[in-house]
């Protein structure tokens, strides 16, 4: 089945439950589920294209999730589970697909795609409305607060792919050389700059925002090893960077987050420990505590000293710009993605291995695990919320 031709021609979007999605009426998740890669006793296991899915799920009632579409868009878990968003007035998402699978004699192998998919939300279904053609390996992403503009970091690629967002138009408007492999990029909250992680530079990148223009002044900062993900908090004070550790996977040691004071001149100002291979990352609503999603091991063989059977959600108690650890929780096996609820009552943490997201209970600065599940039909491999 030549999912390219699925991905172009999409004529049929299956819609469950009402599959009306107002802009207005409920927070919304939106979730890659990826399922080509699949990891079995540690090995990776490469499957053919074409099962993927992009999920629209409505969290009006935060306890009890309901898809809403279920969109077949080719996506991917390689990179950080941050290669999609939706945009503030929840009409529009945007998705980077990464990887494509391709026939290798017998067997099947990943290899870096260049698609990013535009998603009219408002539409009843959602639907695809737009195919974009950027540069090797779109992974991390970001919309802007005002919703106008989108940064794209491609890996492979080593660049910046700057996006125009006109209500479902969006183009690609320009390119940004960063010299080196970039995976996660996102936008301080008053727009005038962004941060992108430079995982194989153990760095993250200052980007200047004018308008439409998006500048790179070769301003690096030194962050932990393999600085995979970032992110910002909602005063636009500190940032936040999650630090896998060598080869950006589980290999038993104990990894890092690096705190960025954003004030000028912006520089590292802490690095705080947490467990084994931090990727997904996510900063509250209000600003209080931050949460790092721990591999711990647990895609790895049962023979490797160091394999868990579940993951980790690292919660991190943030006062002003002081960032203290506070506890751990255990998640589902390689535990991906992770996004709040735009009240910052609800944590949801997407279970790669285990095809569903825990579903965690915040009270101030105390998170604990609600002991619910909320079942997908596939891998979960990325996830983002709306704002409202």
């Amino acid at each position: 089945m030549n999912y390219r031709v699925i991905a172009s021609t999409l004529a049929a979007v299956t819609a469950l439950g009402s599959g009306a999605l107002s802009a207005h009426a409920a927070p919304f998740l939106i979730v890659g589920d990826d399922q080509k890669a699949a990891f079995v006793d540690g090995k990776t296991i490469v499957s053919p294209p074409g099962q993927d899915s992009v999920l629209i799920v409505d969290l009006a009632n935060p306890l009890d999730p309901k898809i809403v579409a279920n969109l077949p868009l080719k996506n991917s878990v390689v990179g950080p589970p941050v290669n999609l968003a939706i945009d503030p007035t929840n009409s529009v998402a945007i998705i980077a697909d990464s990887m494509n699978a391709v026939q290798d004699g017998d067997n099947w192998k990943q290899v870096p795609d260049n698609k990013i998919y535009v998603v009219d939300l408002k539409a009843n279904p959602a639907k695809l409305v737009g195919t974009i053609e950027g540069d090797k390996q779109p992974s991390g992403l970001s919309i802007n607060p005002a919703g106008n503009l989108a940064l794209v970091a491609n890996r492979a690629g080593k660049s910046i792919s700057v996006l125009s967002i006109h209500g479902t138009d969006v183009k690609l408007i320009g390119s940004i050389d960063m010299g080196d492999e970039v995976s996660a990029v996102v936008f301080t909250p008053d727009g005038k700059h962004a941060l992108a992680a430079k995982p194989s530079a153990n760095k993250v990148a200052l980007l200047d925002v004018d308008g439409d223009k998006v500048t790179y002044g070769k301003h690096d900062l030194p962050a932990g090893i393999f600085s995979y993900n970032v992110a910002i908090s909602p005063t636009g004070s500190i940032a936040l960077t999650a630090n896998t550790g060598t080869g950006g996977s589980s290999d038993g040691n104990v990894d890092s987050v690096s705190v960025i004071d954003l004030t000028e001149p912006v520089h590292v100002i802490d690095h705080i420990t947490v467990p084994d291979s931090p990727e997904g990352l996510a900063i509250s609503p209000k600003g209080n505590i931050a949460v790092t999603v721990d591999a711990y091991g647990s895609n790895h063989p049962k023979s490797d000293w160091y394999y868990h059977p579940h993951g980790l959600v690292t919660v991190l108690k943030i006062d002003g710009k002081k960032v203290t650890r506070l506890n751990d929780i255990e998640v589902g096996a390689l535990p991906e993605a992770v996004a709040f609820t735009p009240d910052g009552k609800y944590i949801y943490v997407g279970n790669y291995m285990d095809k569903d997201f825990s579903i965690l209970s915040v009270d101030g600065t105390n998170v604990t695990d609600t002991g619910k599940h909320f079942k997908v039909p596939g891998q979960p491999g990325s996830a983002r919320m709306s704002e409202h």
